[in-house]
Formats: structure tokens, sequence, C-alpha cells
């Protein structure tokens, strides 16, 4: 009996191996949960740059931007300059099942795309807010940052949509009209220190973690050439737990832990709550960005600070 398939074209194998040490799931429950949500995956990645993570067995997972020069002709590339690395990156489209089945088969569980569009390069589609709680059992804290988050929207007249991270955090998507990615990114700082002023004993927007005190950080760097991990997507995580939208009223009664390869799709039934939860896009108000441009960008003013406490530790 082989473990191989052929899917709408694509070879699949080895698919009853296991995922990665820990995992619980094989690469078929992979394979299969996202053949099920294909349609809405393929909706949440679609025209994106993609960056995947994947898992070898025996390695340590790795981010994968460029596509591999074996790749089948049927995946979609564009080629981004990456400032960071002063080069050209070819990254895939994942636009259609085919290309979602073979990422699958080369064991790439987690799927973050660019929040820009090819061709757009300088129109970021969402404001985003990464809620990442302190180590721990901590994800009802980041629940109600989320909701110190969201009700800074409101003040500003703005309404986003929230999922799990799939990790211990949740994600705040606020849905933009044509939008400059300088303007998102110190609307974005803007938001979250609107949010962090709400309740500073719970929230901060402190970039360096030892001085986070134990308090939810408010991630205002997703912005620009930016990843945030899809709807949808798979974690490299134990139990293989999935990144999955939520309704605000329902977001407290929720763990990250109900949202797996072996039930996220059963839950899903054939809704998509991503996009039927999701605002229509929003214009940033002025007074947003204009605050946000008296902000320090967060990694860079670490990076400052960072050199001033070394300096400091020498002397």
């Amino acid at each position: 009996m082989t473990s191989d398939e052929v899917r709408d074209g694509v070879s699949l194998t080895n698919l009853d191996q296991p995922l990665f040490d820990g995992a619980g799931a094989s690469k078929r429950d992979l394979v299969d949960y996202l053949d099920a949500v294909s349609d809405r995956a393929v909706a949440a990645l679609r025209d994106r740059p993609l960056s995947v993570m994947r898992v070898r067995a025996g390695q340590d997972p790795f981010m994968q931007k460029n596509v591999p020069k074996y790749a089948p002709p049927f995946v979609r590339t564009v080629t981004v300059w990456a400032e960071s690395s002063k080069r050209e990156v070819s990254y895939a489209l994942c636009d259609d099942r085919p290309t979602l089945l073979w990422f699958a088969n080369q064991r790439a569980v987690e799927y973050h795309p660019a929040l820009i569009r090819a061709g757009e390069p300088g129109h970021q589609t969402h404001l985003v807010l990464d809620l990442d709680p302190p180590e721990g059992d901590a994800f009802g804290m980041a629940v109600r940052a989320a909701h110190l988050v969201r009700q800074a929207l409101a003040d500003a007249g703005l309404a986003g949509a929230v999922k799990t991270s799939g990790a211990k955090g949740v994600h705040v998507f606020v849905p933009l009209t044509a939008a400059d990615i300088w303007d998102v990114a110190a609307a974005t700082r803007a938001v979250a220190a609107r949010a962090e002023r709400l309740d500073p004993a719970l929230a901060t927007t402190a970039f360096i973690r030892e001085d986070r005190g134990g308090k939810v950080f408010l991630d205002s760097t997703r912005a620009g050439g930016a990843t945030v991990v899809a709807a949808y997507s798979p974690r490299v995580r134990p139990g293989v737990p999935v990144s999955f939208p939520v309704a605000w009223e329902d977001l407290d009664s929720v763990t990250p832990s109900d949202f797996t390869v072996h039930t996220a799709a059963r839950l899903l039934g054939d809704r998509d709550p991503w996009t039927e939860l999701m605002p229509e896009p929003q214009e940033l108000p002025a007074d947003l960005v204009e605050e946000g441009h008296t902000i320090p960008v967060a990694r860079v003013q670490a990076m400052h600070e960072g050199k001033r406490r070394a300096r400091a530790r020498r002397t």
C-alpha cells in the first residue's frame, strides 16, 4: 500500500509520515486540511508575495522566501527588491489549489503573505496589530488587549476583524482604502499607543522584551514589507494549531487549541468567516496618521537604545 497520491495534477508523497516531532499529525493531515479549506486559504493568499515556514525530518523549521528552482511551472512568481538584504527575491504567489497542494507536499506548514499585493508595492491593504502576550498560558491577556485595540480603533472611527494567531496571541486587521505604506506604518504606531494609554497596566508598546514587565506587547511593526501569518494557516507547534477568525463577541470564549488541522475544517463547514467578518475598506483618519509620524519606529528606537545600553555596560 502506497501513501502517495495525485490531486489536481500535483504529486503528493510520503503522506503517512509524521509532520514533525511532537506535531501529533501526519503530512496527510496537513494536506487534507489545506485541501479542505483551499478556496478560503487561497482567497487570503492570492496575489500576495508569499513566504512559507517549512519543516523537514530531523531539521529545524526554516522560512523560505525565494521559490526553489525545481518549482513546477504552474507556480506563479513575482520579483521583489528586498531592501534589508539588498537583493531581488522571487516570491511565489499562491493563487490556486494546485499551488497550495504543491506547497503542502513541500511540508510548508505556515503561510506568511505580504501586506501588499503584487504590482502595488506602495499600497498596504490592511493595518495590522499583532498582540503578543508574555510567556505562559496568557492568551486571555491577549484577548483583553485586543479589546483595547478595538476600542482605540472605534475611537478613531475605524473597525477591524480579529483572529487567533495560531500561536499564543491575537491579530487585529483593519482593511484600508488606498493607503501609503508609510502612513499605514504611522497609523499603526498611533493605534498601539492609544490602546496602551487605555490600560498601561495590561498593554505595552515596548519593543525590547526585557522592558515589557509581563504585559501584552502591542506590536506595531507589521507594516511596509512585513508579513503576517494568514488566516487559516497552520503553525509549526504541537498539535498544529491554525490561525482562525473569530467574531469579536466570541473572542473571550475560545482558546488557540480549539482550532487545529484536525478540527478547523469541520468548524468552518462551508463558511469563510475571515471574509464575512472583515469590515469594508476604510480611510485612515488624518489625525491618526499625523500622531503616528511623531512616534519613533520601534525597531529603530530599540536598536539605538540597545547600543546605548551596551555602551553603558562597557563604561
